[in-house]
């Protein structure tokens, strides 16, 4: 347990001479007693949350009005809180919109007798103003004053993007797993998610409500947690550790007299986590069920050291998974294009940066197997600096020179990839750089298909061969109306020799919001697309591997050269 200094100990910011406070902030300081307490004598995460909840006291300090909870966010527990210790929260907002506000909440807990005292979480609440007899709510705009309030006061504009496009992203995950569910990964061991399903009713009493007869958000949070850690026990069979909340989506409201069905199951589970979807459901008499909240968990499993236990391996269910919306998170979209401008002033640039980026995918070491098929084709996933990515791998029975010279060449990419409708070269810039415009079919019934301006680069040299994709902008080609432009910020091949006849074939791709649609279900192991495509692609390769092929200007210069050198000799 490490220390960690309570900014209330640092002295308040002076403005103008005088000390410094927020005026939206609100403070609660608790004692933890065994009544609020699980079996290990920890606090209740259940507890925490409502606890959290009542810094609505910030947004309605700032709104002048009553606030209910519409959403929590990014919730990452640090530490577990013993009995006899102190839980301190401070809230306050960070930023208000037309008629909602975000407000950041910090967590900390204080260990009486030895002075020391520690973070446990950070999350971001939004609250909405309720409407009164006058109507809706204008608030006023926050101020910031200090350093740190300008920084949370510009990211939370951000924030705020990804929780309005979080509901069309369910949509299309949904849309989408439903036309991609192929065969899910299997082991003989694999327990079925279908058995950590959990279903429970709550009756919502007039204790669980506000003076405004509206069910507490903590309260349903509390009810949610409680259904998921039952279904994170049936998988590991032990006492599970709840790690991160994300999500918690308020989508209508609950009252009192509603009764609240609460439904947990176990997505999915790797090698020390494991994710819990679940959702709260509420009715009154005959009425059909109403979707009031859903989140997605994270739990471990803790050794007597306190480390992460192995969990077990587990056969999913076709359900969105959250590292799918991770997946998104990780691609923002920023007003940056990820393209960048191509002309000939900057090809040497832009080629050894390409090249590059490739090379350090490659390097890393945090891969995490996904998923692995037949034939030796295996997924793998990677996350670092906010940014996930994800490797194919699989072995061909091909020679590498001739695996290099088929798939140099990304006008034949289409012959297995069916992500490739059209792929028209536009430049050959020289023997190591080509341009291409490629086009995609959607990923949707109702959308566009999408085309890409795309870089190629690549090193004809053993050890490997390297095949690296990027996309540029170019003036003489720029997006129409008929597709939508997407943009690869790093992708491509490396070629590995391990014998005269058999080749390592590794693909990478670093996270776009262009491609999630069309691998989006393989990460969650909901499908395996990616399987199929990279069959499709060993059997073309091994159909051609007898076959001339129009081989890469470097290549043929190099010959050159060798043959030029021969005859001097």
């Amino acid at each position: 347990m490490s220390d960690w200094k309570d900014p209330d100990n640092v002295p308040d910011p002076q403005i103008n001479g005088e000390s410094y406070r927020n005026p939206t902030e609100v403070k609660m300081s608790q004692i933890v007693l065994p009544c609020h307490a699980n079996h290990c004598g920890e606090l209740s995460v259940g507890q925490l949350l409502k606890w959290m909840d009542s810094t609505c006291l910030s947004a309605e300090r700032h709104a002048g009005c009553s606030c209910i909870t519409a959403s929590v966010d990014d919730i990452h527990f640090e530490h577990t809180i013993g009995v006899g210790k102190v839980v301190n929260i401070i809230a306050k907002v960070n930023r208000a919109f037309t008629s909602s506000m975000e407000v950041g909440i910090l967590v900390t807990c204080e260990d009486l007798y030895t002075d020391k005292q520690w973070k446990v979480c950070h999350a971001f609440a939004t609250f909405v103003a309720r409407r009164t007899e006058a109507g809706k709510v204008q608030l006023k705009q926050v101020i910031p004053h200090t350093q740190m309030e300008q920084m949370e006061y510009s990211l939370a504009a951000e924030r705020r993007r990804m929780r309005l496009i979080h509901a069309e992203i369910i949509t299309d995950l949904l849309s989408s797993s439903t036309a991609q569910l192929g065969e899910c990964q299997e082991y003989e061991d694999a327990v079925p998610a279908e058995r950590t399903r959990v279903e429970s009713v709550e009756l919502v009493l007039p204790p669980h409500a506000n003076h405004q007869v509206s069910t507490f958000g903590g309260q349903i949070m509390a009810w949610m947690e409680n259904v998921a850690t039952i279904a994170a026990c049936r998988l590991c069979n032990a006492h599970p550790t709840l790690r991160t909340i994300d999500m918690f989506h308020f989508r209508g409201p609950s009252h009192i007299g509603d009764r609240l069905v609460l439904k947990a199951i176990v997505n999915n589970a790797f090698k020390h986590s494991m994710e819990v979807g679940v959702c709260a459901e509420a009715y009154q008499g005959g009425e059909p069920l109403r979707h009031i909240n859903s989140a997605f968990m994270t739990f471990e499993v803790l050794d007597s050291d306190r480390k992460p236990r192995t969990l077990p391996r587990i056969r999913p269910e076709p359900v969105v998974s959250f590292l799918l919306l991770k997946y998104i998170m990780s691609c923002k979209q920023t007003q940056v294009p990820l393209s960048v401008p191509w002309d000939q002033s900057n090809q040497m640039y832009l080629s050894y940066n390409n090249v590059s980026a490739l090379k350090l995918m490659d390097a890393r070491n945090n891969w995490v197997l996904t998923s692995e098929k037949i034939r030796s084709v295996r997924l793998y996933t990677s996350e670092e600096n906010q940014m996930l990515c994800f490797k194919v791998e699989m072995h061909v029975s091909v020679p590498a020179e001739q695996t290099f010279h088929l798939l140099s060449d990304l006008r034949r990419r289409k012959e297995w990839d069916q992500h490739y409708e059209e792929c028209e070269l536009i430049n050959q810039a020289d023997e190591e750089d080509t341009l291409y415009r490629v086009t995609t079919p959607s990923a949707s019934k109702w959308g566009k298909g999408m085309d890409l301006m795309m870089l190629s680069s690549f090193v004809p040299l053993r050890d490997p061969y390297l095949i690296a994709l990027r996309s540029v902008t170019l003036p003489t080609h720029p997006p129409t109306e008929d597709y939508t432009r997407g943009e690869v910020l790093c992708a491509g091949f490396t070629i590995w020799e391990e014998s005269s006849s058999v080749t390592k074939i590794t693909y990478y791709n670093q996270a776009t919001p262009g491609v999630l649609p069309y691998i989006s279900t393989d990460i969650a192991g909901l499908s395996s697309s990616f399987y199929s495509a990279f069959s499709a692609c060993s059997h073309f390769l091994e159909a051609n591997k007898d076959s001339l092929v129009a081989l890469p200007l470097s290549t043929l210069q190099l010959d050159s050269t060798t043959t030029a050198s021969t005859q001097e000799e």
